[in-house]
């Protein structure tokens, strides 16, 4: 159970580690702009072959796969429109654009960026074993999201104990969805666990499309394609060695 936690925790220190590169470093938007089209790739080869394609197996092709998909997606974009009103749809975004974003909706939205990644891994505990490649895409989506956030808070002027203790706080929220997915979960029907694992399927779906992918192209441009194959075939290896 606490195995959970700690790969939660794991997974989630990127967003530390995020925040610490940018506040040492210059990180181009080019170069971000990669990185967040790599760590897309990641989790869409993640999404398929380590959660839908597993949800479907495990439900024998019952409807809990398409139910699960589908919630999850609307749950995420209602959260999502939610928190754009509230002043945190540019979260992502590099520069000063959080200027204009209160604190809290900022936080709720990467909070709800995070969840369904994170609760991910304790799934796949109670599956047997954690993934790899769940481990390594939740990761590498991490680092450019806490790049970008933190460069954009650091141009709104946000203190930079604020900031790291934001990043901390959400890596511990991050721990604790997935001892939540691990514990709600253990003694869970299959098709409890399909539906599951196709909502956060389709959660994480909906924002690489609303959220990652679209900045990873404005700020890396034609070369984000290949970035995004490269991170799926990287993750697509790592599924296939398990």
């Amino acid at each position: 159970m606490w195995e959970a936690f700690a790969w939660g925790i794991i997974a989630g220190s990127a967003l530390v580690l995020g925040g610490l590169l940018a506040l040492r470093f210059r990180i181009s938007d080019r170069l971000l702009g990669l990185v967040m089209a790599f760590g897309a790739g990641v989790l869409i080869s993640a999404i398929s072959y380590e959660l839908v394609a597993e949800a479907f197996e495990a439900a024998g092709g019952g409807g809990e796969v398409a139910g699960g998909l589908f919630a999850g997606a609307f749950a995420f974009y209602a959260g999502d429109v939610c928190i754009g009103r509230m002043g945190g749809a540019d979260r992502k975004r590099p520069g000063g654009q959080q200027a204009q974003g209160s604190g809290l909706a900022i936080t709720l939205g990467i909070v709800l960026d995070g969840i369904p990644e994170t609760a991910v891994i304790g799934l796949s505990l109670v599956e047997g074993g954690v993934s790899a490649a769940m481990i390594t895409a939740v990761f590498l989506s991490n680092l450019p999201e806490a790049i970008a956030a933190t460069t954009g808070l650091s141009a709104a002027r946000w203190p930079r104990g604020r900031i790291l203790a934001l990043w901390l706080a959400v890596t511990a929220v991050s721990g604790i969805s997935a001892l939540a997915g691990y514990g709600l979960l253990s003694h869970g029907s299959p098709g409890t666990v399909a539906f599951v694992q196709a909502f956060a399927g389709g959660a994480l779906l909906t924002m690489l499309a609303d959220t990652l992918m679209p900045e990873a192209y404005e700020h890396g441009g034609k070369l984000v394609g290949l970035a995004t194959t490269l991170g799926f075939a990287l993750a697509f290896a790592i599924t296939s060695l398990q």
